[in-house]
């Protein structure tokens, strides 16, 4: 019995030894985890739940030559709420959930009261420490969400958790957006690219702990290191030039229905870009900014190439402007190729300006195929010499290439040199060709266009940019002179006349080239078309601004350059001038507009108003305070509008402050939609107006 009880006790004291030892080496084990490796482990938890994020600097703003803004950074916020019964009891959670529900329904008006508490009784359950509340919200949405029950406490008391972001915002829209730029995916485009350094700023640093759902969240603002905002640039864009520009492009497009178009007006002395559009048809039948033809387009020019031609001709003494060509009955034979005038039978001989007026592609390439049929080289690096080789080296990505082949290189033929002399087989961008026309109106200096002025710092300058000369003597004085009365006969004379003007003098050239199945920018176009443009300056005694105009694929048995793209040219330019010039009303001997409107309806005042702005002289006086107006050229006939009481009025065409007046003197409650002119009404003219009538407009 004895050595029974001695063997269960030797069993229980070795238990309770092994039990004693195996604790204590669990102790130690703390006592060294807790002392000699605590703070390995703490840091590798921080580094496990905390982390340093990245603080966007605001973006600097882009402003116009004027002052006016361009492109901003505007402050989003997401709201989100830490739903710990830590944060917010039990009881004072549920007493306010519901007025918080129906705050946040009539803020946001996304969702109802119901849906809204539903989030928050979830969250609550949940126990969620970043729960969602709203995204985008706008800084005024946000001072008023600040007094909502509960957000009112704050983030300790209240559980409000907002985080700041920003997003770009363009006041103008479409105003040269793609010029301006914009980012897509990390990547930048336009000035908001090729000026990346100044406008982005410095990062800052927030210290921020993930939560036990996953998402991290700021600790406090002790640890943040604020971000240093961008700088500003003031753009050489002219907000109202630009504006004019914009939508004569968009009308003219439109006219022709054609696929997409350019414009760039540009100051002749600094190179300065006053406006610039890109617009594109979309699938929806509206047009937009979606790629900068302007800049990174480069194309076969056609005949406003003929001016490279004949500044080499001219320079070289091959031929002076009074000399006489045979142009014969319109067309020449090159290799085996014929060459053709748009005039059926041909001009007949005639002199080199005229040549150059009527765009006779006869007369331009005999000049230069015959001086240079035996060594077409020396034409070539003439042509490039004059600084149209190489890329202007513009600051905004995405330049397109000059193209201009060298005699001998491959593909090079017999017609190769008479087709290039009057625009094909070489290409250029519109900028490039704007350059060659800007520097013949700047006494024969080509200088670099450029698209921004300064960059300023809390509205300090603190750099300037300065106008840069690319070729400081293109030609002659006197080769200069004579290119500039060659242009201004096109306008005069030739091509163009259709938009001459005797209050201020245009100089410039036509150009329709025909293009196949090329795939140009942002759309593809197949089979045949025409590109139609018109390059120039003007007034021609002091020149302030050099345009182009090009117009891709215009619709119809309507094509060319002095058809489609030279009215754009003018009504651009008689706007610019009527406003910047300021001439007195004598000085407008012809309208100064490339036509005047017709008014089917309005206000009698209003309207003798913009005609006499332009020297404009009405026929006859009505009677009547509503009117409607035909403009016949420099007069303007006026008819009276008349309206008969109680019957509906016809007021499609007027303007909505005029057709408001009308409609609600009559008695009539109106509705509206769009903007501009009135297109459509809802009700009949001539029907009796009945009490209570609802007429609906729909503005153009």
């Amino acid at each position: 019995m004895s050595n029974f009880k001695s063997d269960i006790l030797w069993r229980v004291y070795l238990v309770y030894f092994l039990v004693a030892f195996f604790a204590i080496l669990i102790v130690a084990k703390v006592f060294y985890i807790q002392f000699v490796e605590g703070d390995k482990w703490r840091d590798a938890l921080n580094e496990t739940n905390l982390r340093y994020a990245e603080l966007d600097a605001t973006r600097g703003d882009i402003f116009s030559t004027g002052g006016n803004l361009l492109a901003t950074s505007v402050p989003v916020y997401e709201i989100r709420m830490d739903m710990s019964p830590v944060v917010i009891p039990d009881e004072l959670f549920y007493s306010k959930v519901d007025s918080l529900a129906a705050n946040l329904a009539f803020l946001f008006g996304d969702r109802t009261k119901g849906h809204y508490r539903n989030i928050l009784i979830n969250g609550r359950e949940n126990q969620e420490r970043y729960l969602l509340i709203r995204r985008n919200v706008t800084y005024s949405e946000l001072n008023q969400l600040r007094n909502f029950p509960l957000f009112r406490r704050g983030r300790f008391g209240g559980g409000l958790i907002v985080e700041e972001s920003l997003r770009r915002e363009m006041p103008y829209k479409n105003l040269a957006a793609r010029t301006i730029g914009y980012e897509r995916g990390g990547y930048y485009v336009g000035l908001e690219g090729a000026y990346r350094d100044y406008l982005e700023g410095q990062k800052g640093k927030r210290l921020m702990q993930r939560t036990g759902g996953g998402n991290w969240i700021p600790v406090n603002d002790k640890n943040k290191i604020e971000p240093r905002n961008g700088n500003d640039i003031v753009t050489t864009l002219n907000i109202n030039i630009q504006d004019v520009v914009d939508n004569s492009l968009r009308n003219q497009l439109r006219r022709y229905d054609a696929d997409y178009g350019s414009v760039v007006v540009m100051e002749v002395a600094t190179g300065k870009v006053r406006a610039i559009s890109n617009l594109t048809l979309t699938d929806n039948g509206n047009y937009q900014e979606l790629y900068n033809y302007a800049v990174g387009e480069s194309i076969e020019p056609g005949s406003t190439f003929k001016l490279a031609s004949m500044l080499v001709a001219l320079e070289e003494g091959i031929v002076t402007p009074g000399e006489l060509i045979n142009t014969g009955e319109g067309s020449i034979d090159y290799a085996d190729r014929t060459m053709h005038d748009a005039e059926e039978d041909g001009f007949g001989t005639i002199s080199v300006q005229n040549a150059f007026e009527v765009s006779s592609n006869v007369g331009i390439s005999k000049i230069i195929y015959e001086h240079y049929k035996n060594d077409p080289q020396s034409y070539i690096d003439k042509i490039k010499a004059l600084g149209l080789g190489d890329k202007l080296g513009l600051e905004i990505r995405g330049e397109g290439n000059p193209f201009i082949k060298d005699a001998g290189s491959s593909g090079w033929s017999g017609v190769s040199l008479p087709w290039m002399s009057i625009g094909y087989g070489v290409s250029f961008t519109p900028l490039q060709i704007l350059s060659l026309y800007n520097a013949v109106a700047n006494d024969g200096i080509m200088v670099k266009p450029m698209f921004v002025e300064e960059v300023r710092q809390t509205g300090k300058k603190i750099r300037n940019f300065d106008t840069q000369v690319i070729n400081n003597r293109l030609a002659s004085g006197q080769t200069i002179k004579k290119l500039n009365d060659m242009l201004v006969g096109v306008v005069k004379n030739g091509t163009a006349k259709n938009i001459n003007t005797e209050a201020y003098q245009i100089a410039g050239k036509t150009g329709t080239a025909q293009v196949a199945d090329t795939k140009f920018g942002y759309r593809r176009v197949s089979g045949v078309y025409y590109n139609a443009s018109f390059v120039g300056y003007f007034p021609v005694d002091n020149p302030k601004y050099s345009m182009i105009v090009n117009i891709h694929n215009p619709k119809g048995w309507i094509y060319t350059g002095s058809q489609v793209a030279a009215p754009v040219f003018r009504e651009v330019a008689d706007k610019i001038f009527a406003s910047q010039m300021n001439l007195p009303s004598k000085d407008f001997k012809t309208p100064s507009l490339a036509y005047y409107p017709s008014f089917r309806a309005g206000n009698y005042n209003d309207i003798s108003k913009i005609y006499q702005h332009f020297g404009c002289y009405a026929e006859n006086k009505p009677e009547s305070q509503w009117v409607s107006a035909q403009a016949r050229k420099d007069t303007v006939i006026f008819r009276d509008r008349e309206f008969i009481q109680n019957l509906v009025p016809n007021v499609v065409g007027m303007s909505l402050k005029d057709a408001l007046y009308i409609l609600e003197n009559a008695g009539m409650e109106v509705r509206f939609s769009g903007k501009g002119i009135v297109r459509r009404q809802s009700i009949r003219p001539g029907l009796r107006i009945k009490p209570g009538n609802v007429i609906v407009l729909e503005l153009s």
